[in-house]
């Protein structure tokens, strides 16, 4: 038996029992690329549209460190590589994150890796099955993107590179992970450590595509992009992603050697000999379990808010003459076309924050299918008080989260306008989306107590709205359509006026949902 005996068995094994969300992931991601590169297609239909988009965006360093370097945005290539590239390829390095961390340390903490091992199974097998399956579907993603590409008339060989950089990001970001598992014996920490290597890379992507991209060849993400699709393509900095792959890879086996099944080269720190009182009730322990997702969210929500600001005061040079982004952004009704787009940026961070009440609401499962609910209701807490607590973590939490987004979006408005008015303004305004993200955590509690098997229905509602927020205009989407996004009906502010009606009939279908979840499971078994 070798150390990779197995492995073939494990893959399949990993597909039969994850073909769903691997299925929903691996389609989910060429098809926001492609239908944001269509949107991108139809906003700029003449080259004068082209020439125009690319003189604003050379010299502006907000959407340079959103987005990446200027390459060739007079075309209309090198506009799809600059407006979807990184949002992209941070897409894809998460899917791999999450992927591995889910398939390695997450087997390890319940256990089913142990019993693996206890049959003819190499040592190495399971971690080898993980990435497998990882590379197999970043290389579907890169495909898929490929021919979307090509299909759209766009140069071979640009789509081609462009397509390979998903694939190779995600490997890297694999490896990054990988590592991380066998460092931590937490999943959470896996998933928590490697996201904060992406976000340093884009972090530093950023900085040295604003400084002239020497920096950028420090991260990976600056890695692929120098690869310059649809702008002079150049194959072999994919090299350097290559080499750093395999030898990640190999540091992540010679670790797997050094501990033992379960554990982690570093063993957490031993608790205080006394829990803090708040721990003593549901909603402390909530709070205590959830608080580094809630600081992560919040933090990354005000940096994006800090780059739609960033752009507000220059969004009139930016459209210029392009009537169709004009309309994509400009309201019925509403002659300021600066409040649109503070509006406009506004749904989408709400959106992006809905994530964090997806998250946070889903947590319960989790703490269920992990068996750690069950001590917690084994004490005299009712299943309704243990929930009610993550719940209301959840629910304050997305009012912070949406609160960090106004705020960064207002300070630096603020700051470039002068108008120091801006900040409540704005802050006020991202508050009108609460309700509507409410409703998410109102379906994920409803969900969780009905069907708790089918809970990733809630990831599928929001990746819907999404789809809705960000290309319904674009796309020419039918009413009846855009209307089951619940974010249609929040009135746009500030670029329309406040209307407490469907603000108030969301908060109450909100309720509604929460309590009928509540019920139910306070009449299923634990476990199911």
């Amino acid at each position: 038996m070798t150390r990779l005996t197995g492995t073939g068995i494990l893959v399949r094994l990993i597909l039969r029992r994850d073909r769903v969300r691997l299925a929903v992931w691996t389609a989910a991601i060429p098809l926001l690329v492609l239908l944001t590169a269509a949107s991108v297609k139809g906003l700029y239909p003449t080259q004068a549209d082209l020439d125009e988009a690319a003189a604003v965006s050379k010299d502006n360093a907000a959407a340079i460190a959103f987005n990446g370097p200027v390459q060739a945005l007079d075309t209309l290539g090198g506009q799809i590589a600059f407006q979807v590239g990184s949002f992209g390829l941070v897409v894809v390095a998460l899917l791999s994150i999450f992927t591995i961390a889910r398939q390695t340390r997450a087997e390890e903490e319940t256990g089913r890796t142990e019993l693996i091992l206890a049959m003819p199974v190499g040592p190495y097998a399971p971690a080898a099955a993980a990435m497998v399956v990882v590379a197999g579907m970043n290389a579907l993603v890169g495909g898929a993107v490929t021919l979307g590409l090509i299909g759209m008339d766009l140069p071979t060989t640009g789509s081609v590179l462009f397509g390979a950089t998903f694939a190779l990001l995600g490997l890297v970001f694999a490896a990054i992970a990988l590592v991380a598992a066998q460092i931590s014996e937490n999943t959470r920490v896996v998933s928590g450590a490697s996201g904060a290597v992406l976000a340093v890379a884009f972090v530093v992507r950023a900085v040295g595509d604003i400084g002239g991209g020497g920096f950028s060849w420090f991260s990976p993400i600056g890695w692929v992009q120098k690869t310059r699709p649809f702008a002079g393509e150049r194959w072999w900095p994919l090299l350097v992603a290559v080499a750093f792959t395999i030898a990640v890879i190999g540091t992540a086996v010679a670790l797997a050697g050094r501990r033992d099944v379960g554990a982690g080269l570093v063993q957490p720190r031993p608790g205080p000999p006394s829990a803090a009182p708040g721990l003593g009730h549901p909603l402390g322990l909530a709070l205590r379990l959830q608080r580094g997702s809630l600081i992560g969210w919040t933090a990354g929500v005000f940096l994006t808010g800090v780059a739609y600001g960033w752009v507000a005061d220059d969004v009139e040079d930016f459209i210029g003459d392009n009537e169709a982004l004009r309309d994509v952004i400009a309201r019925a009704g509403v002659a300021d076309l600066t409040d649109s787009y503070l509006a406009r940026s506004l749904l989408i961070v709400a959106l992006i924050g809905t994530g964090y009440a997806v998250q946070s609401t889903l947590r319960l499962r989790g703490e269920e299918t992990g068996l750690r609910a069950e001590p917690v209701l084994a004490t005299p807490v009712s299943r309704g008080r243990w929930a009610a607590g993550h719940l209301t973590v959840a629910a304050c939490g997305a009012v912070t989260v949406l609160a960090a987004a106004g705020l960064g979006i207002g300070l630096v408005y603020a700051a470039t306008t002068h108008d120091a008015s801006q900040v409540p303004r704005l802050l006020g305004a991202s508050l009108a989306y609460a309700p509507a993200v409410w409703l998410f955590i109102g379906l994920g509690t409803a969900l969780f107590g009905l069907l708790p098997r089918a809970t990733n229905i809630a990831w599928g509602a929001l990746a819907l709205c999404l789809a809705i927020g960000l290309l319904g205009e674009v796309l020419d989407l039918p009413g009846w359509f855009s209307g089951l996004s619940p974010f249609e009906y929040v009135p746009q502010v500030p670029a329309e006026s406040i209307d407490i009606v469907p603000l108030a009939g969301l908060t109450a279908l909100s309720a509604a949902l929460m309590a009928t979840g509540l019920a139910a499971l306070r009449r299923r078994d634990v476990g199911y």
